[in-house]
């Protein structure tokens, strides 16, 4: 069955199991979702219902046990690993709790890594890189070590190291997890107008309800599957 064109993603009967202390926990069962190309999704559910689980075999980190996963108009359900590093460097960009940034690098070389190693010219790497951090507000801080950054700083930076290569799409895994308030409203505000300016499909992973303001649709998960799309 062919995929709508403007469809960017789809997940068709995804299931996925994992092996614990001897216990076989199923974190998706028969998952069927499909997300448009622009479109901001957001996906909510308590902890260890499989939220991170859906986006990682979304961006092809993992993959399902059956069942397809169609990225772009293609099925990387079995892609091999060449393939599948390729769409990631090329297509998704990643924004993580935690920040993921290298500590001894700093705010504007966390950004530039991403692009590393590239056929780009340096002086290219460093204008993108600069480009990002002012979309972000962050081009002040460009000198600064993470550790002379706040949290929301912190994630700022992670935001512009996700679009610096511009990808089609944006996965954040709780990406508001470690922020106060006041930070988390100034990220999820970045990520809504990433989506809209660069019409960027956006997916964020949340446990917190009062972020479904922000999307476009929201999809609800518990024990692994999908029990509400709206």
């Amino acid at each position: 069955m062919p995929v709508d064109k403007d469809t960017m993603i789809e997940a068709v009967d995804v299931n996925k199991e994992y092996r614990r202390a001897g216990a076989i926990i199923r974190a998706l069962a028969n998952v069927n979702v499909s997300i448009k190309s622009g479109e901001f999704v957001i996906v909510q559910g308590p902890t260890g219902c499989g939220k991170s689980t859906l986006l990682n075999v979304l961006s092809g980190l993992d993959l399902p046990d059956s069942g397809r996963i169609i990225f772009d108009g293609e099925n990387i359900a079995r892609a091999t690993e060449d393939r599948l590093s390729r769409i990631r460097r090329q297509k998704i960009g990643f924004v993580f709790q935690d920040f993921n940034l290298v500590p001894t690098l700093t705010c504007i070389e966390n950004v530039e890594a991403l692009l590393w190693p590239t056929v780009l010219r340096e002086k290219e790497i460093e204008n993108r890189a600069i480009a990002a951090l002012r979309d972000v507000n962050l081009l002040e801080r460009k000198d600064h070590y993470p550790v002379q950054m706040s949290g929301g700083e912190k994630q700022r930076c992670g935001l512009a190291r996700a679009i610096i290569h511009r990808p089609r799409v944006i996965l954040a895994d709780e990406p508001t997890g470690n922020l106060d308030p006041a930070s988390e409203k100034d990220v999820m505000d970045l990520l809504k107008q990433i989506n809209k300016d660069m019409e960027t499909t956006v997916i964020v992973v949340t446990h917190r309800a009062s972020l479904a303001s922000y999307a476009d649709k929201v999809v609800r998960m518990e024990k692994g599957a999908i029990v509400n799309i709206k």
